[in-house]
């Protein structure tokens, strides 16, 4: 099985990659770089290649920007759209090119601090900028 992964530099995305290796089958990290000596992945053009997805049995979307604090109005604005457009412009091109599996990578952060509240799959999101990020970002999936 060939499979596109993007985030494959990451530390979910190293052992992805190291996992499927192992258990024979093709990763192919989509990177802001090039595939047969074009650009695949931008997010700031808001685009995929055609090229990026051919022969793909599966995607597994891990890319974001870092997560972290301080919390400036751009930094925010980066982990947004990272997410959000980032996963737009994937899914769209999935939809487009068909392959088998379509997994993209979500967060915790979607239930908020709710202190010591028991939280299921049922729960709703929480309040408060990650838990936004979180929910625009499974709906851009």
């Amino acid at each position: 099985m060939r499979v596109l992964i993007s985030g494959a530099g990451g530390l979910i995305g190293s052992a992805l990659t190291e996992t499927l290796v192992e258990r024979g089958h093709e990763p192919v990290a989509l990177e802001r770089g090039t595939i047969r000596g074009k650009r695949n992945w931008s997010v700031e053009e808001r685009r995929v290649s055609d090229q990026a997805l051919e022969g793909v049995d599966a995607v597994v979307h891990l890319a974001g920007e870092p997560i972290g604090p301080p919390f400036t109005p751009g930094k925010k604005r980066k982990i947004m759209d990272s997410r959000q457009v980032g996963t737009s412009l994937l899914a769209e091109a999935v939809a487009e090119h068909r392959p088998q599996v379509f997994v993209c990578a979500s967060a915790i952060g979607y239930y908020g601090d709710r202190g010591d509240e028991i939280l299921t799959e049922g729960s709703g999101p929480g309040e408060g900028f990650l838990a936004n990020v979180v929910v625009e970002w499974e709906a851009a999936c």
